[in-house]
């Protein structure tokens, strides 16, 4: 799974600051107002409104346990409860009527095969020219917020991102691959040849980082260049494929389909 730190996915943070919990968690008038209408005790009360702030930072609806304890005791705060109100879990039928307030009060319509249609278009729209899955997932969240749409699991849009980049990846692999002839198949296949005094394949020296500059280590440099444009055609191979999946591509060292 791709680490949800190296993505835009919105998330409690560590800390809550004191601006943050005023500007993001308080509960205006006419929302405390609304709260109420929609809720007979204090629980149901705590409850509506920290989930109503919480869509509202996040586009999404955390789980209880999720939501740290700073902002629930702000919220009591804001809306004069007392300390023995908690926020717990609450029962199935009254979360449901909880979620379809928020919703109809942030004005978004709850559609689980429409949000991952909208995910799925735009992933498979980048991966064409992205290869990382981070990457990846923020273009998914990007459209996603665009189009004001409740945002999934985070697992969710992880396992969407890796399945549509492996299908397209192998696309590509197969494509590059029908375009080979049998000759330049076996030349690429000596290339992965092992040495056995060396122990070094002919693919470990086309590798080479340049070395210091001098006017031997530049010749060098201009052999080893020769002989990478001797492998064969490989701008007709590539065709169709893009400058930045070729580089990430070629910057691999796990098997074709592994996320690094």
């Amino acid at each position: 799974m791709t680490s949800v730190d190296r993505t835009a996915y919105p998330r409690f943070g560590r800390g809550v600051s004191g601006r943050e919990l005023s500007e993001a968690f308080t509960p205006t008038d006419a929302e405390v107002e609304w709260a109420r209408i929609k809720t007979q005790d204090q629980q149901h009360l705590l409850a509506l409104v920290v989930w109503l702030k919480s869509y509202q930072r996040l586009g999404y609806f955390p789980k209880v346990e999720d939501v740290p304890l700073v902002v629930v005791r702000h919220v009591r705060d804001v809306l004069g409860l007392g300390e023995d109100v908690t926020l717990e879990r609450a029962a199935v039928r009254s979360a449901k009527r909880h979620r379809e307030f928020v919703r109809k009060r942030m004005k978004v319509v709850y559609d689980g095969a429409g949000v991952r249609k909208v995910a799925k278009d735009a992933i498979r729209r980048a991966v064409l020219t992205k290869d990382n899955p981070a990457d990846l997932i923020n273009v998914a969240l990007e459209e996603l917020i665009r189009a004001r749409c409740e945002l999934p699991g985070y697992a969710t849009l992880d396992a969407m991102a890796a399945t549509i980049r492996t299908e397209v990846n192998n696309g590509f692999y197969q494509s590059v691959a029908g375009r080979l002839d049998a000759g330049a198949k076996a030349g690429l296949g000596r290339m992965l040849v092992v040495d056995p005094i060396s122990r070094r394949s002919e693919y470990d020296r086309l590798k080479d980082v340049a070395q210091a500059a001098s006017l031997g280590k530049f010749k060098q440099r201009l052999e080893l260049l020769e002989g990478i444009d001797a492998i064969g055609p490989t701008e007709v191979w590539l065709d169709g494929v893009s400058p930045g999946k070729i580089a990430h591509f070629a910057g691999r060292r796990g098997s074709p389909t592994s996320p690094t």
